[in-house]
């Protein structure tokens, strides 16, 4: 039975409210390290990213029976040590899925309509229409690469926009009414605009390299709101020069570490990186596409959930 929770992350209220009226005793640490916490008088542990739940942590937690990741990433974890311990992994990316969606749509249309260059213009006293002229989303031809949670989300929301979506994803048979699973090979033929929505994995990390960019048939537009590590800045700098990529919109950057703190504290950049915030082919935001008040309560909620079922499911057995 789970009886005794750490939360090591400020969340929701409600889930400290929900564990507590379902029986849960639930302890509260947001500031100490790890060796200074009674680790073994858990059976489950709550976070977000502050923390890394590495061998030596669970070596510690004697009588973990979860994990919980509040959120889609899970990379902050020691995932096979943890199942080698029959621990279970407990993650919330129902919760974030339409945020993130939205906020993929969102940037494809600032950058296809040029609405932040035209804006930053504008507020400096130039009135610049023809230079501005926007491009349609509708007609053009969508890859999802990564087709979970967020990128049928994605999708769905795309569906009324009358444009072909297709989706690669490294599962069988996970399309649906909203995008055609195809082949990489058809990604790269068909493909106007490139939505990322993959975990951070040895297989996706640098995925987007200069490699994998020039074997597109075509230009593009890449939008990157899954994690960093999976686009190679210097590479996508080359890309943009030359024209392979049209323009960029980065939620996620190379340069952040696994708790997202301040990328700009104490860290000198690539040149690369520089280029990028200087360009008016790319449009950033600092890690928050799924960073909506309404994905707070609901992965939050979805913790809440799974941890009850699986106490049920231990309690049966």
């Amino acid at each position: 039975m789970i009886k005794k929770i750490l939360i090591l992350d400020k969340n929701h209220p409600f889930i400290i409210y929900k564990l507590k009226k379902k029986g849960f005793i639930c302890d509260e640490n947001y500031n100490d390290p790890t060796n200074q916490m009674n680790l073994s008088a858990y059976d489950g542990v709550i976070l977000r990213s502050r923390l890394k739940i590495d061998k030596e942590f669970i070596e510690k937690a004697k009588n973990l029976k979860f994990i919980a990741r509040i959120g889609s990433g899970t990379e902050n974890i020691d995932k096979d040590h943890a199942i080698k311990k029959g621990i279970t992994l407990i993650s919330s990316p129902e919760g974030n899925k339409d945020a993130v969606a939205e906020h993929a749509i969102g940037m494809l249309l600032c950058m296809m309509n040029h609405m932040i260059h035209s804006h930053q213009q504008i507020i400096t006293g130039k009135w610049s229409r023809e230079t501005n002229r926007g491009i349609e989303i509708m007609g053009k031809t969508i890859g999802i690469i990564g087709y979970g949670n967020t990128g049928k989300a994605f999708a769905k929301k795309l569906s009324g926009f009358d444009a072909k979506i297709l989706c690669y994803d490294i599962l069988p048979k996970v399309g649906d009414f909203y995008a055609k699973q195809v082949n990489m090979c058809t990604i790269f033929k068909k493909s106007d605009v490139i939505s990322l929505h993959v975990p951070y994995t040895k297989r996706t990390k640098g995925m987007i390299n200069y490699d994998f960019i020039k074997r597109f048939y075509k230009p593009f537009y890449l939008i990157n709101t899954s994690r960093g590590g999976c686009l190679i800045t210097s590479h996508l700098e080359k890309a943009l020069k030359n024209g392979k990529i049209y323009g960029a919109c980065l939620d996620v950057l190379e340069y952040e570490n696994f708790s997202f703190n301040n990328i700009f504290l104490n860290q000198k950049f690539h040149k690369s990186f520089l280029y990028l915030i200087h360009s008016n082919k790319v449009i950033f935001t600092p890690h928050i596409a799924g960073w909506t008040r309404e994905s707070k309560f609901k992965m939050d909620k979805k913790i809440v959930e799974k941890i009850i079922f699986l106490n049920q499911k231990i309690h049966k057995t």
